[in-house]
């Protein structure tokens, strides 16, 4: 049985020497923020575990509909048809919650895999978050599984991903036109890679340019409140009310923006109080699971706005969340008027 690594960078360091050396192990549990690293591992498992001739016989996938300790009993005995290994997968079942004959049947047969099976328990749509009160899973799990956190990329690694996804289908980005990419989309790999495909498509240059994303990509909530606060700290309020409208192309209910709103408010706030602590954004990506590109924006944007500032903001989101609520008033006159109030204040700061 592979050597137990629990959590963060050894479980994942693990993960790609088992796949460098083309060893998949027994036992792997996938979680974390970032979903497309589980999902293209996953896929990278299941070229070297099967292939396209025998993998309706050797791949096994089990949900919360379908998951019982039988058929997961089964499904790791089945002995593979023509092939070396077998790939089970379980997709977002909280084990810990199953009823205690099912945990300790469950606990029983991890105990004892098969070298032919490899197992991966992934946690996307379900937190991973063991009880460590069900002793007896929890320490076949620490015994036996490798803990593989897939954690929002670092800055730097991510841009590194970024020109490496454009070179591998013959296209340059510049740093500062990556910077504004990620500005613009945001910084889910998923939603980056959906967006670089279609900058590719669009492109017939070999480099790809502001005006090209600026034309077909599609910012994200996020990235388009992040430009609002931007705006904020420039002064540039007729460009914030210009990213408000953008925000109602991307979703036409109020309730939702005002939310993404109120949230990078509270996280201005938090950052600031950070700071005046000799805080970094290390702490707020901590105290907030933020990637961290959206801490270090954050933290920048903080350092622009007074402390008065941001405690304000977040009292004004509440305020304007009451009224949308309670009044008839047009919701998005409403948050318009919120725009115009923040930029008020900002412009006293």
């Amino acid at each position: 049985m592979a050597k137990k690594t629990e959590g963060t960078q050894a479980g994942y360091e693990q993960l790609k020497k088992d796949l460098a050396q083309k060893q998949p192990g027994r036992f792997y549990i996938f979680y974390g923020e970032e979903d497309y690293l589980c999902r293209h591992y996953l896929s990278m498992l299941k070229k070297q575990l099967l292939d396209e001739l025998t993998e309706d016989f050797n791949y096994h996938r089990l949900t919360q509909e379908n998951l019982s300790a039988q058929l997961l009993y089964d499904s790791i005995e089945a002995i593979p048809m023509m092939s070396e290994r077998s790939l089970v997968q379980v997709d977002d079942v909280d084990l810990f919650l199953l009823p205690e004959a099912e945990r300790n049947k469950i606990a029983e047969t991890l105990s004892d895999l098969p070298d032919y099976c490899c197992l991966v328990l992934t946690y996307s749509a379900t937190e991973f978050k063991p009880d460590k009160r069900m002793k007896k899973l929890w320490d076949v799990m620490q015994k036996n599984a490798v803990q593989v956190e897939f954690r929002y990329q670092s800055e730097r690694d991510l841009k590194a991903w970024v020109v490496r996804h454009f070179r591998a289908k013959n296209k340059t980005i510049s740093p500062q036109t990556c910077d504004y990419l990620l500005r613009y989309c945001g910084v889910s790999m998923t939603h980056l890679d959906m967006e670089i495909e279609k900058l590719c498509a669009y492109s017939e240059a070999g480099e790809i340019v502001q005006a090209d994303i600026d034309a077909v990509a599609e910012p994200t909530m996020e990235a388009v409140v992040f430009e609002i606060t931007d705006a904020m700290g420039q002064r540039d309020f007729s460009r914030a009310l210009e990213r408000l409208d953008v925000m109602f192309k991307l979703q036409p209910e109020a309730i939702p923006i005002l939310a993404a709103i109120g949230n990078q408010m509270r996280r201005l706030n938090a950052a600031k109080t950070l700071m005046n602590a000799g805080k970094t954004a290390d702490d707020l990506a901590q105290l907030y699971s933020l990637a961290p590109f959206a801490a270090n924006k954050t933290m920048s944007q903080a350092r622009r706005l007074s402390e008065r500032f941001c405690s304000r903001a977040v009292l004004l989101c509440s305020d304007t969340d009451f009224k949308l609520k309670r009044s008839y008033d047009d919701p998005k006159r409403l948050l318009e008027m919120l725009i115009l109030t923040l930029a008020e204040e900002a412009r006293h700061d």
